[in-house]
C-alpha cells in the first residue's frame, strides 16, 4: 500500500535518529578502545603489593611516585633514592629542610613538625604513599591511612641502619639500600684507615638544658664513630644516650671529643665545664648539630664522615 505523506516523513524522522544513534555509539566505542590503549601503563603505574609494617598490613605501591615522610631518617633516605618527596615533616619548621640534603631537596614542602604532622596540609600534598613511626604516629594512623597508603617503622631509636631498609622497602627498591650502605661502610674504612683510628676512643656531646647529653654506641653519630674504627668509651648509656651534670664532665673523657653547636664555627658554643678543663680534654671538636645529630640516614652519614676526616686531617 503506497505510504501517505505524514508516514513517509516519520519514516525519514526515524531513520535519522538511527543513523544518529550508531555514530553516537561509534564514538562511545571510540572512547573506550581509547581508554583500553591506556590500561596497561595504569595498570603498571598502579601496581601493589602487601607490606607489613609495625601498624599491621597495607597495599601500597610497587613504585610510589608522591610519599610523605614524617621522619628525618625517611626524607635522608628518601633523597638518597633519588626520590623527591611531596611532604616532609621535620624538626623545625623554621629551619625547615636540613641544608646538608642539598638543591634537590630545598623545595620539598614541610607539613608539620616531626612530633605533629599536619593532617590537612598531608591531604593536601596528595601522596600515594606516607612512611611514618609507630612510636610517635600511631594516633594519627587511621587519619593517614584515610589519605593514602602508610606504612609505619616501629620507632626512630632502632638501629638506623634497619629504618633504612624499611624506607627503601616501603620505595621498592631494597637494593639501593644495601648500596648506600655500602658505600658508608666503605668510606668509614678509608677513615679508619687514613687516619689510624684502632683502639682510639671518641665521645659526642651535645650541650643542652644545663646538661651535657653523651651519645652512645647505638646512636647515629656514636655507631658512626664506632663505623670508622674509634670505641665510645663505656657508661650505663640510657637507651643511645646519658645526661651528666656540668660538675661530672669528666667522665665524658675520650681521645677525640667532638661537641655540637648550632654555629660550629662559634668556639663560644663550647661550654665552660669542657673548656676549664682543657688537660683533660685536649682534642675537643666544634661540629654542626644539624647532621650530627639530625642528619640520621645515609646522606647525613657521610656528611659526618666527611666532616670528621676533615677535623681529623686538621688536627695531624
Amino acid at each position: 500500500m503506497p505510504l501517505l505523506l505524514a508516514d513517509r516523513r516519520r519514516l525519514v524522522a526515524v531513520t535519522a535518529l538511527s543513523i544518529a544513534a550508531l555514530s553516537i555509539a561509534a564514538l562511545g566505542l571510540s572512547a573506550c578502545s581509547s581508554s583500553s590503549a591506556s590500561t596497561p601503563s595504569d595498570t603498571a603505574t598502579s601496581a601493589t603489593h602487601v607490606m607489613e609494617h609495625a601498624h599491621g598490613e597495607t597495599s601500597i605501591p610497587d613504585a610510589p611516585k608522591r610519599v610523605v615522610v614524617l621522619e628525618p631518617v625517611q626524607l635522608d633516605t628518601t633523597v638518597a633514592l633519588g626520590i623527591t618527596p611531596v611532604g616532609a615533616a621535620v624538626l623545625n619548621e623554621t629551619a625547615g629542610v636540613p641544608a646538608y640534603l642539598g638543591e634537590q631537596a630545598a623545595d620539598i614542602p614541610t607539613v608539620g613538625t616531626v612530633a605533629e604532622p599536619n593532617v590537612q596540609l598531608i591531604a593536601a600534598a596528595k601522596p600515594d604513599l606516607i612512611i611514618g613511626t609507630e612510636s610517635r604516629h600511631s594516633a594519627l594512623y587511621d587519619q593517614l591511612s584515610e589519605i593514602a597508603p602508610t606504612v609505619f617503622m616501629a620507632t626512630q631509636t632502632d638501629p638506623w641502619r634497619d629504618n633504612v631498609q624499611f624506607v627503601a622497602e616501603a620505595l621498592g627498591d631494597p637494593d639501593g639500600a644495601d648500596g648506600l650502605l655500602d658505600a658508608y661502610d666503605a668510606r668509614c674504612g678509608e677513615i679508619a684507615k687514613e687516619h689510624d683510628t684502632a683502639g682510639k676512643t671518641a665521645q659526642l656531646i651535645r650541650p643542652r638544658d644545663g646538661v651535657l647529653t653523651l651519645y652512645g654506641p647505638t646512636s647515629f653519630a656514636g655507631s658512626t664513630l664506632e663505623c670508622a674504627g674509634f670505641t665510645t668509651p663505656e657508661h650505663a648509656w640510657e637507651d643511645i644516650s646519658l645526661d651528666l651534670s656540668p660538675e661530672r664532665v669528666l667522665e665524658a673523657k675520650a681521645d677525640q671529643v667532638f661537641v655540637t653547636s648550632v654555629d660550629p664555627d662559634d668556639t663560644s658554643t663550647l661550654p665552660a665545664s669542657l673548656t676549664a678543663n682543657t688537660d683533660a680534654f685536649p682534642e675537643l671538636h666544634l661540629v654542626d648539630q644539624s647532621f650530627w645529630i639530625t642528619g640520621v640516614g645515609p646522606l647525613g652519614g657521610m656528611a659526618v664522615l666527611d666532616d670528621l676526616d676533615r677535623l681529623l686531617s686538621d688536627g695531624s
